[in-house]
């Protein structure tokens, strides 16, 4: 009996240290993740979302030609064109990340997605809230939308190539003149359509430059 107990405790500590030395694994892990600098956004996919904006504005400025009075459509356009952007993104970064962070890869994601959350929820939310308690303030809209986009590059620029700054910098200079407007003129397509167009367009070129400048270093 003696030494079944002291044969179960020996395996008890045994799982314990595995246990532990697992925990400490993972940690290790997710702070090499948070500290690599993120190759899963790919320039073309980035590229394409700018050519979506643009065809939104388009769209916009063909069939809601009184975004006022007609809120909904307009804000169909735009949620439709940020949900198709980043599924888009979202399917690329999963193949993109597999391919060259390989057993990073859902590590690297997750913090991808944790920087960036917090803007996209804002987002999400803004308009609900404007058109439900506070419709007259609803041209606001483009310019905060804007400026979550700021927030959320800017927070995820720590682990995206230093450039990238210059992207959130452009986000929260669009976002601050679309307010400045101060009526309803904030609602033109062009209005989201240059922002988000000349936005993702940079935020591509910059992945484009520096996924070539790191390859002709190496």
């Amino acid at each position: 009996m003696r030494s079944a107990a002291r044969y179960f405790t020996v395996q008890s500590e045994s799982m314990t240290d595995l246990h532990k030395a697992l925990g400490d694994i993972g940690s290790i892990r997710r702070q090499v993740a948070r500290t690599t600098e993120f190759h899963g956004y790919g320039p073309a996919t980035l590229a394409s979302t700018a050519a979506f904006a643009v065809i939104s504005a388009v769209v916009q400025r063909r069939w809601v030609l009184d975004p006022v009075h007609h809120l909904g459509s307009y804000l169909g356009i735009w949620i439709w064109t940020a949900v198709v952007s980043a599924a888009l993104i979202g399917a690329q970064m999963h193949t993109r990340s597999r391919r060259i962070h390989s057993g990073l890869a859902d590590e690297m994601i997750r913090t991808a997605v944790e920087q960036f959350l917090p803007s996209a929820a804002a987002g999400a939310l803004i308009p609900f809230v404007l058109v439900r308690y506070a419709p007259h303030a609803a041209w606001m809209i483009p310019g905060l939308w804007q400026l979550t986009s700021s927030l959320g590059v800017f927070s995820s620029c720590r682990f995206l190539p230093r450039p990238m700054v210059a992207a959130g910098a452009w986000y929260m200079l669009t976002g601050l003149i679309c307010i400045s407007v101060g009526d309803a003129r904030a609602l033109s397509p062009w209005a989201m359509g240059i922002p988000y167009g000349v936005g993702q367009l940079l935020v591509a070129t910059i992945l484009l430059f520096t996924a070539t400048k790191g390859n002709d270093e190496t």
